[in-house]
């Protein structure tokens, strides 16, 4: 595991977070959650997604290049939205 990767992941899992909340008012934790929420699921998926696809070898190998952090963007990215909508649909469901 390679910590600069882990660190781009969980920004950018944050910011996929925040910005999945601010779309879906339904299911928002508020900004601070949807931050937490966002910032774990993108560490945590954005782990998971690179050793399944692979994308992580080639990169830590070479040092940090553009590549790598485009990658980590879009995976902490996506898991850390999925991760923070997921979470709010299942708080919004238990509420009711």
């Amino acid at each position: 595991m390679d910590l600069t990767a882990l660190i781009i992941q969980a920004v950018s899992g944050a910011v996929g977070g925040t910005a999945a909340g601010a779309a879906s008012k339904s299911t928002s934790l508020g900004t601070a959650g949807n931050a937490i929420a966002g910032a774990i699921g993108g560490g945590v998926g954005g782990q998971i997604l690179s050793s399944v696809l692979g994308a992580g070898g080639a990169a830590a190998a070479s040092g940090i290049d553009v590549t790598a952090i485009a990658t980590g963007f879009a995976e902490g990215g996506v898991s850390g939205a999925l991760v923070a909508l997921v979470i709010g649909y299942i708080k919004n469901k238990m509420a009711k």
